[in-house]
């Protein structure tokens, strides 16, 4: 079994050759996520595992967090789960986070071969287009009961599989397109369709994020990422780093740099004390007392430019 590190080297590397703009590592503990990835309008938040029984649910809950924050999607690469290897061309679930391995990723990014299985509680599991089966049984003049019958099932559980699209397993999936002639199963939906989030506001207890909160901006706390809030408004969205001016948090304005441009976002740390640095590559550096003379979002975003452009 790959070690995290040489798993994480072979992911980022299939990112790159597909065309994916890849982030800098997340070396910074603590950290949810291990890369962010984008080709086009696919931004994927990626954490990678050797055994994805690793994943605990704190973890996932933030990966899913940031993902839906930032428009992107939350992905889990592993190799294992217990004590057996993940199976190609299958999706797994850890706390929603879905889960493949290197091989069904390769086949997905690079081939264009989505994953058709996915697996749950009991088995492997697929889904199928409820309102072709039913169009195609229709056309071939098969009754409910006759397709139950054939297929070993109730006239319920067809009827589910037409009106609902009821998922169901490989096997009668596969007897379906051998009676028909046809494709029925569908892909497993890696990706949803994500819009920014808004009107949520979370329980901050932080000083800084509380001013930034106060002049106009929505602020999402993150508890193990490299930045300490995503902050937001209609005209921006910001990763936000606070805390002391260090060498550990320089290190952490230039991921986050990496990360905003990966994300379509901007990003600045506000530190305590004074400092000649204005910016760490595209991190814009704000003082707190210059932040405490701000009371508009403009005024912050006019700041944050001034910096970069420095």
């Amino acid at each position: 079994m790959m070690n995290k590190e040489f798993l994480t080297d072979r992911v980022a590397d299939l990112l790159a050759r597909s065309g994916f703009s890849v982030s800098d590592r997340c070396y910074v503990r603590p950290r949810s996520f291990d890369l962010a990835a984008r080709r086009g309008g696919i931004l994927l938040i990626l954490k990678i595992l050797s055994n994805i029984d690793g994943l605990n649910e704190k973890t996932a809950v933030e990966i899913r967090r940031l993902a839906k924050y930032l428009s992107g999607n939350p992905l889990l690469i592993g190799e294992k789960t217990r004590d057996h290897g993940l199976e190609g061309g299958v999706v797994y679930f850890r706390y929603g986070v879905p889960t493949v391995s290197l091989h069904t990723l390769a086949d997905w990014i690079v081939e264009d071969i989505p994953p058709l299985v996915y697996a749950a509680h009991g088995g492997l599991y697929v889904k199928i287009d409820g309102g072709l089966l039913r169009k195609l049984r229709l056309e071939s003049g098969i009754s409910l009961g006759a397709l139950a019958s054939e297929l070993s099932v109730s006239r319920r559980t067809v009827s589910k599989y037409e009106i609902e699209s009821m998922d169901t397993t490989i096997e009668v999936a596969l007897r379906l397109e051998e009676l028909f002639g046809q494709e029925l199963i569908k892909p497993v939906e890696i990706l949803e369709q994500r819009s920014p989030v808004a009107g949520v506001q979370c329980l901050i207890d932080d000083k800084v994020l509380s001013h930034l909160a106060q002049i106009g901006f929505e602020v999402f706390p993150t508890v193990q990422s490299p930045f300490n809030a995503i902050t937001q408004n209609e005209a921006m969205v910001v990763l936000t780093g606070v805390g002391k001016l260090s060498p550990t948090m320089m290190k952490k304005a230039r991921l986050m740099s990496s990360l905003s441009i990966i994300t379509k976002t901007r990003s600045a740390v506000i530190v305590d004390g004074e400092t000649k640095v204005e910016r760490v590559e595209e991190t814009a550096v704000i003082e707190t007392r210059e932040l405490e003379m701000i009371d508009k979002t403009s005024e912050f975003a006019d700041l944050m430019s001034e910096k970069q452009d420095r």
